[in-house]
């Protein structure tokens, strides 16, 4: 593979949220997203002319992703397409990438990585993008009102939760995760809380921890509504609803919705709470 050679007259020195210097094109007009909730974000911003690549992932938004070139998966790139698109930015995850993979990029190419567990990352996340893409204003009410649905979030629950990602193993999610912090920005403690990442949890854990609730993702894993009266037969009293995993694990222009969609499943569940009792 050549390295990368722009013809861009400016560039920026800046830091991603890995800590990585990077020189980047002021004004990049071939990026590349490597990350479906990013890919989103640059779309929201109004960069659909300069977003040249994006992964099969990449749902959102549904029509203007389908005339852009697939670079492979989150995990699996194909180097040689990356090249003929010769990106001047590609933004990536460090959760969400392989870690060799990147390296391989960042030998030919400029790349920006986030490192997203919170919702404060999210929001530092969107603020950065905007800055290297100059789309600061449209980032700023974006942050605006994403930040007053979470500020307008009720707590009205609190209930313990265990959130499935992945199941044959079971997988679920622990601390140090976006997820969990949506949990726990929502009200649904995590039983599995003292666990790192995306621990794999075995019947017998699960009937230990006895959560009241058991949310089941709809990704990574398509968990559907076969697959509730399997895990019923663990825990028989828990409420088990299927949850829209974008809601919970999509940390770009999607957060925009995810406060309302929390509150609906807040009520939702103490409805459901008060049946039981």
């Amino acid at each position: 593979m050549q390295s990368f050679k722009s013809t861009h007259t400016n560039f920026l020195l800046v830091t991603d949220q890995m800590n990585n210097l990077v020189r980047i094109p002021q004004n990049p007009s071939r990026i590349i997203s490597l990350v479906p909730s990013q890919t989103e974000l640059l779309f929201y911003l109004g960069l659909s002319d300069k977003v040249v690549g994006i992964t099969k992932f990449c749902i959102h938004p549904k029509a203007e992703v389908k005339g852009k070139t697939v670079v492979g998966g989150t995990k699996n790139f194909n180097l040689d397409i990356i090249h003929q698109l010769q990106p001047d930015l590609i933004i990536g995850n460090k959760e969400e990438n392989y870690p060799e993979g990147i390296e391989i990029l960042r030998q030919h190419y400029p790349v920006w990585m986030s490192d997203i567990n919170t919702l404060t990352d999210a929001w530092d996340m969107i603020g950065r993008v905007a800055a290297l893409t100059g789309t600061q204003d449209k980032a700023k009410n974006l942050l605006n009102a994403i930040t007053l649905g979470f500020d307008n979030l009720s707590a009205s629950i609190s209930v313990n939760t265990a959130y499935f990602i992945w199941r044959n193993p079971y997988m679920a999610v622990g601390s140090n995760t976006f997820i969990h912090a949506i949990m726990t920005k929502a009200g649904f403690n995590n039983v599995f809380s003292p666990l790192h990442r995306y621990p794999v949890i075995t019947p017998e854990e699960l009937k230990k921890a006895k959560p009241q609730m058991i949310l089941l993702s709809s990704e990574p894993y398509p968990f559907r509504e076969k697959h509730i009266n399997e895990i019923k037969l663990l825990c028989p009293s828990a409420i088990v609803k299927l949850v829209d995993g974008e809601m919970f694990s999509w940390y770009g222009s999607r957060l925009q919705h995810t406060p309302a969609y929390l509150q609906s499943l807040q009520q939702l569940i103490l409805s459901e709470m008060g049946n039981h009792n």
